[in-house]
């Protein structure tokens, strides 16, 4: 999501890449006092993203693997997409680089300047949901740089301890816990609606629900053979906002961010529908109070079918012409391994499970994480809308804000959305529009 908070922004990028940069190819003595060259992996990064899990896995591929890492900034947002694209175009990539999965994938051209791991022995134990965000034309192209987040439920754990509350697996549990909540006196569900990205968690957490009942959702909506107002199981994601209006706090326009954190943190309200990225928020906030916090995906109306949507993280790629592929593959398969894993882990709590089969989480993730691992394990989890078609109206959030408030009814609101998303689409030159 284009207005997602970065919780550690840069991350005294500089010093740290002055310390791994190296400026060539280092050389030691061998038999017969020929230098021998040290591999030199060069790794693009951009500069908004978190850093230090991987300068610690760096460090650590540098002693253990005899593999330096030279590390290059590049600007985010468009610019940076720009300067991904010329570099590619010209030939001027490094060997190893970080970039979004999901339908941003296709600007890369990956078939012509992006190395297939489909067959790499460190790409079996990938989750189907990232491969899905970082496959095309079925073949497979990245490994995640970090840990998932969800769009879902965080609750107060304390407040349903001290209600008899147990975490819904139905829709309609989740609105009778929502209603013993509000007789207790407390909000029943959090709305930081000042900071209007987040009014839209609800309908995109409810992907997972939308694709249990119609799994060619994404590619009938990308083609436009499929519409909100048209679709009723994606048109319940603004019901399910009306449905929970009552519930909202009365200052759900005015709060912020801020605010609606705080507010679950301190037990005022229950429930908050937000990316789980908030974890690392509240650790760092309320370190003594994380463990109160808990994480549930949006629930359906199907008890034994209640899963989680999970935004992947960005893809780490090989160039397809790197001159070091055989570093570069030894690289990637040791970030992904158990060991790097773990070493990154040492650093970065993750804001949800690995996207690799057979990783464990750290022993300290939050209380929230591991509640999540359990969709994982059941492989009760489903990517977000946004990984699988380029598809998302601008004014969504403005949308789900007037459900909220009353004012445009879910069938309304449905249809002004498929009006949005149509000027997008147009503009995209997608077929079918």
């Amino acid at each position: 999501m284009k207005h997602i908070l970065k919780t550690a922004i840069g991350l005294l990028l500089a010093a740290v890449f002055c310390m791994t940069a190296c400026k060539g190819k280092d050389s030691g003595s061998v038999s017969g006092g020929k230098p021998a060259e040290i591999p030199v992996v060069k790794l693009l990064v951009d500069k908004d993203s978190p850093f230090a899990g991987a300068q610690k896995v760096i460090d650590t591929i540098e002693t253990k693997l005899g593999i330096k890492t030279e590390v290059e900034i590049r600007a985010g947002g468009v610019e940076g997409d720009n300067i991904m694209k010329t570099r590619l175009a010209t030939g001027d990539m490094a060997d190893v680089f970080w970039y979004n999965t999901g339908s941003k994938l296709q600007d890369l051209n990956p078939e012509r300047n992006v190395y297939d791991i489909t067959d790499e022995p460190f790409a079996a134990n990938l989750s189907d949901a990232f491969k899905t965000a970082a496959s095309s034309n079925g073949r497979l192209y990245a490994v995640p740089k970090n840990s998932t987040m969800a769009g879902a439920i965080l609750y107060n754990r304390k407040v349903y301890q001290q209600l008899g509350l147990s975490v819904p697996h139905t829709w309609k549990d989740f609105l009778a816990n929502c209603d013993k909540i509000q007789a207790a006196g407390k909000t029943a569900l959090i709305g930081g609606f000042k900071d209007t990205w987040t009014s839209q968690l609800i309908i995109l957490g409810d992907e997972y629900n939308v694709k249990s009942l119609m799994p060619n959702f994404p590619a009938e909506y990308t083609v436009n053979k499929a519409k909100y107002a048209n679709t009723p199981v994606a048109r319940r994601g603004f019901e399910k906002i009306e449905e929970t209006r009552k519930y909202l706090n009365r200052d759900y326009l005015a709060a912020t961010y801020d605010v609606a954190l705080e507010m679950l943190v301190n037990g005022e309200g229950a429930h908050w529908p937000m990316l789980t990225q908030a974890l690392t928020s509240i650790y760092t906030l309320y370190p003594d109070k994380i463990d109160d916090i808990g994480v549930f995906g949006i629930p359906g109306d199907d008890s034994n079918n209640h899963g989680l949507t999970v935004w992947v993280s960005d893809g780490l790629y090989i160039y397809k012409n790197t001159p070091n592929l055989d570093a570069a593959k030894k690289w990637v398969e040791f970030y992904i391994s158990q060991e790097g894993i773990s070493i990154f882990g040492s650093m970065e709590k993750p804001n949800g499970p690995y996207a690799i089969k057979g990783i464990n989480l750290p022993d300290d993730s939050y209380t929230g994480v591991k509640e999540m691992q359990t969709y994982f394990d059941t492989g009760k989890v489903d990517v977000a809308l946004e990984f699988e078609s380029p598809v998302k109206g601008p004014n969504l959030e403005q949308i789900c804000i007037e459900v909220a408030s009353g004012n445009t009814s879910p069938t309304a609101a449905a249809a002004a959305y498929d009006a949005d998303v149509q000027k997008q689409a147009v503009q995209l030159n997608l077929p079918g529009w």
